[in-house]
């Protein structure tokens, strides 16, 4: 504990210079952001019919509550009945939205939670709200990965890439914990270089 407490608040240096890259590289993939987003307009009358953007309630720093949002990749639903321990509904994936996923496009506009203050470039993956006030009761440590902002990458988004049942998210919940242990550098630019990888391949859930 003394390490991460150590990690979280006596490295100043360190997380001004993860603010400061957060907003400037978020800042730089705004016109990425803004093409992609014209392209998918024409792209989901044929492919993704419906809304450009997918808004959901996650749960972020202090397990505060925000609102994330995303390129839809998804048919529309008026609510999610999926329980919290349920696997994701992949029959509900468009086929555009395949390819959003693979090569994790889909996560571009959280670049707008990064500039707000809600996310991190890197941090942990943020959940569902309503599903992550079930894991808080029952996913050990899963309170303590929320010591910091989310991410739209992270060390367990690269291991395991998307989970959402009960076990996967208890896997998920070490990895995450072990990297806010270990927060620094090195760990950051090894993060930052798997996932250019992992998009560059296609690998992506």
């Amino acid at each position: 504990m003394k390490k991460n407490s150590q990690n979280l608040y006596g490295n100043k240096l360190f997380w001004i210079n993860k603010r400061i890259f957060d907003i400037i590289l978020s800042l730089l993939l705004l016109p990425l952001f803004f093409t992609i987003g014209i392209c998918l307009l024409v792209l989901n009358l044929f492919f993704n019919q419906g809304k450009l953007f997918f808004i959901q309630k996650r749960m972020g720093k202090n397990c505060e509550f925000f609102l994330a949002i995303k390129f839809r990749t998804m048919t529309h639903v008026k609510e999610i009945t999926r329980k919290f321990d349920e696997p994701i509904e992949t029959n509900r994936i468009t086929p555009l939205g395949k390819v959003l996923r693979k090569i994790r496009i889909d996560e571009l506009p959280q670049i707008l939670n990064v500039l707000k203050g809600d996310m991190s470039l890197i941090g942990p993956r943020p959940d569902y709200y309503v599903h992550a006030l079930e894991y808080l009761k029952n996913v050990e440590g899963y309170r303590e990965r929320h010591a910091i902002r989310p991410g739209i990458t992270g060390l367990s988004q690269i291991r395991l890439g998307y989970v959402e049942t009960l076990e996967a998210t208890s896997n998920k919940t070490s990895i995450d914990n072990y990297y806010i242990q270990n927060l620094g550098y090195i760990i950051e630019l090894k993060i930052i270089l798997n996932t250019i990888l992992i998009i560059i391949k296609g690998l992506g859930k």
